[in-house]
């Protein structure tokens, strides 16, 4: 279970890098996915698990920006959706359009006929790459979806955007992955102490926060792309930057399927915000809040939940208005916006996403600010260049590091999965079938995968019931994916924790036959500290 990351850590000690790259987030997974394809020699560490913090509590959209049409920021609208579009292009098979459905109540500070044009241009900004907005009548909105209450809706309209068909953490985790294909030596749970800076070399003292074990890491450059702690790492290195972050803290709670068409339900909440209900396979996502917060860490607090359980229940006609029984998960997660000025003052709530890379050309060190999961592929790329500015060599730079794997290698797996009727093995509880998961999931993988279950038909079976994950997959897991303790395969490289209650996970009978794939003699342990982990945050 643990030997490829035993292997990295010695790794790590042992060898000069030309990069480290701090952070396991969206940001600092395609910044190595980008330096390692280029032949870059990266390593890469978290603290935590990789996409462990903010890069695992999204809303799962890839998202042009529509609401910045607003402050008239075009320009990053423009940007953004271009973003969109290549992602949608580049990963045909994860980020897909949805319509987004969205209603305008009367007394709102725009007409629905003005906001409608607004997702006209939004539309022609995004080079009209997906279906055209649709205006809908209060009546035409209650013939559609029945599900909500027109009463007080003075209109509305469809549009386009994208959203991750899997979770966010494993969109993630996939770049992290073909990093390490690519030769990246990355570790989690391995977190940095302090940065120096000697002799045109940066020695970081780290510590294994699974063994205790300190040890430091040689590099030519460094990467701080810690997402919230990008100045915390910073204040540690002794690194001035012009940029600082701003927080705000984002909760969705995850309950039953409410609608069972697969558009995206949008309002605007209370506090006039955006306001999302979301289909996730067989459950539904709603949120999300943006409540200012000092720091990093926050958490779920009864007032977030009131929030999101009130507007749901004001907006949509239910059988039954949801409470907090209907809650199966919660996610909490803190957006760093990016500020500029010495002490970080802004109005915050006028604050976008957008990323700035801070660059120290003398001390060859990099800072990564804001972001999202659209604009990654940017951060990818630009990263690259400022590395390439340092003089360190890219020997591939003009190597595509990005987009699924080529459409012959596509071919073959899904005419292997069709010849062994791979689809019969769909877990009812899947929201679609098995050959197009795994082909999304593991790529080229994937036919290794199919050889697996035709040699051991042991392993197209189901082991945590209600869940759509087969022994196969718990399999490669162990095996590739650095699953070090049970939340990282249960809430992070799988989205199980996410769409079944914690309760009936601990009651699933092939739970521990899973621990023991995950951890071999470890198993009874790992599964102990996730029971005590869960009863923590409860």
């Amino acid at each position: 279970m643990m030997n490829l990351r035993k292997s990295n850590i010695r790794k790590l000690a042992d060898e000069t890098f030309d990069v480290l790259i701090v952070g396991g987030g969206i940001n600092g997974a395609v910044s190595a996915a980008a330096l390692a394809a280029k032949g870059v020699k990266v390593a890469l560490i978290d603290k935590g698990d990789f996409a462990g913090f903010t890069s695992s509590n999204s809303s799962n959209l890839a998202w042009g920006g529509i609401k910045y049409l607003e402050s008239y920021e075009f320009g990053l609208v423009n940007k953004l959706c271009k973003s969109r579009n290549q992602l949608m292009a580049q990963y045909p098979s994860t980020v897909k359009e949805i319509r987004f459905f969205t209603c305008i109540q009367h007394g709102f500070r725009h007409s629905p006929a003005w906001v409608f044009l607004g997702t006209l241009l939004y539309w022609a900004m995004g080079r009209f790459f997906t279906k055209m907005p649709k205006y809908l009548s209060p009546a035409k909105i209650k013939q559609m979806e029945s599900v909500i209450d027109i009463q007080h809706i003075a209109g509305g309209f469809e549009y386009s955007d994208a959203y991750l068909h899997d979770n966010d953490a494993r969109f993630v985790f996939n770049f992290i992955r073909s990093s390490m294909s690519y030769g990246c030596i990355a570790a989690n749970y391995v977190g940095l102490e302090r940065s120096r800076f000697e002799n045109g070399m940066w020695i970081s003292d780290v510590t294994d926060h699974i063994s205790g074990e300190g040890f430091s890491i040689h590099s030519k450059a460094m990467i701080n792309a810690t997402g919230p702690f990008v100045d915390q790492i910073n204040q540690i290195n002794n690194q001035p930057t012009e940029y600082h972050h701003a927080f705000s803290k984002g909760v969705h709670l995850i309950v039953d399927r409410i609608t069972q068409s697969n558009k995206v339900l949008t309002f605007f909440a209370d506090d006039g915000r955006l306001f999302f209900v979301i289909p996730m396979g067989p459950k539904t996502c709603i949120g999300t809040t943006d409540t200012q917060v000092e720091g990093p860490h926050s958490q779920v607090t009864e007032e977030d939940r009131e929030f999101i359980l009130s507007n749901v229940n004001k907006h949509l006609a239910l059988a039954e208005p949801l409470t907090n029984q209907d809650i199966i998960a919660q996610r909490c997660g803190v957006r760093p916006l990016a500020v500029k000025g010495k002490d970080g003052n802004a109005d915050w709530l006028k604050l976008s996403r957008k990323h700035v890379i801070e660059v120290d050309q003398s001390r060859k060190y990099l800072s990564i600010f804001g972001g999202k999961l659209t604009d990654c592929i940017n951060v990818g790329d630009e990263i690259s260049e400022a590395i390439s500015s340092f003089g360190i060599q890219l020997p591939h730079s003009n190597y595509k590091w990005y987009g699924e794997p080529d459409i012959a290698i596509k071919r073959e797996f899904m005419h292997r999965a069709k010849l062994m009727d791979l689809d019969k093995l769909t877990p009812q509880s899947s929201s679609e079938p098995l050959t197009q998961r795994f082909w999304r999931r593991y790529g080229r993988n994937a036919i290794n995968m199919l050889e697996s279950i035709r040699e051991n038909p042991e392993m197209g079976k189901l082991l945590i019931e209600n869940s759509e994950y087969l022994r196969v997959e718990i399999e490669v897991a162990a095996n590739r994916e650095m699953i070090t303790k049970l939340d990282d395969f249960l809430r992070r490289r799988s989205k199980i924790a996410l769409v079944v209650p914690t309760a009936d996970i601990l009651a699933a009978p092939g739970l521990k036959l899973a621990c023991e794939i995950l951890f071999a003699e470890e198993a009874d342990a790992k599964l102990q500290e996730y029971i005590a982990t869960m009863a923590n945050r409860d």
